[in-house]
């Protein structure tokens, strides 16, 4: 696919937080990563307001395994607070992904050169990333590395369909929809042989108003170039 890239991702942990769990103020991760957490470790990456990254798919390698652990949470009203989270472990998975340019900013149109940000994009990717990699939560520190989609074993390869019933699928933001305003989107995930292919978020048809929101102003007297990026990185290296 066109200005495409392809990785590993893995951990000793994740937290892909279920929003049902959070009332009582402990956790429970989904057995699977949410577009959502894909799309933000594809943008810690590389991330441009010029892009609109889109995850078309994810492979899961390693078996779906869980852990709680007992976690005293940050209070800075004091008090001592034990919760009960629930992590997957030993997660691997292979992503495949894209980008286009945001329809939704035009005034980064000075910034549209596909074939540099694509460059970057695989730079970025061999080098682990331009910001920390976080598998849903910062204390699962995660890693990204090139890798071919497909290849090797997978856990599930032979298992024709999973359900996961109901999940987040992501976050609409107005500076990815045109729209001042924040929202939820729903979706049923199923995986086949170990693979789930995300729906795109404009084909979400389960999307619900969480706030207003205006989106943050860009243009060229506040971000660099493509042009500009590229001759730093080859100038001084990654």
């Amino acid at each position: 696919m066109r200005n495409s890239i392809e990785f590993e991702l893995y951990g000793p942990y994740a937290l892909f937080t279920d929003p049902l769990t959070k009332m009582g103020g402990e956790k429970m991760t989904y057995n699977v990563p949410t577009y959502q957490a894909l799309k933000g470790i594809v943008e810690s990456i590389y991330w441009k307001p010029t892009l609109l990254m889109i995850v078309d798919e994810i492979r899961v390698m390693n078996p779906i395994k869980m852990e709680s652990k007992g976690i005293r949470p940050i209070e800075y009203g004091g008090g001592n607070t034990l919760a009960n989270y629930t992590y997957l472990r030993d997660v691997r998975y292979q992503v495949k992904a894209h980008f286009i340019f945001n329809p939704h900013r035009p005034e980064m149109a000075f910034d549209r050169n596909e074939h540099k940000h694509h460059n970057i994009l695989k730079r970025s990717l061999s080098v682990g990333g331009r910001r920390d990699i976080f598998l849903g939560a910062r204390e699962c520190q995660g890693y990204v590395e090139p890798c071919e989609f497909g290849s090797g074993s997978g856990y599930y390869d032979e298992k024709e369909e999973v359900y996961f019933g109901t999940m987040v699928h992501g976050i609409n933001y107005p500076d990815e929809t045109g729209k001042n305003q924040m929202e939820v989107r729903l979706w049923n995930p199923v995986m086949k042989n170990g693979v789930i292919k995300f729906i795109r978020p404009d084909e979400c048809r389960n999307v619900r108003k969480l706030r207003d929101m205006e989106p943050k102003f860009f243009d060229s007297s506040n971000v660099e170039s493509s042009d500009e990026l590229l001759n730093q990185l080859e100038i001084g290296g990654d």
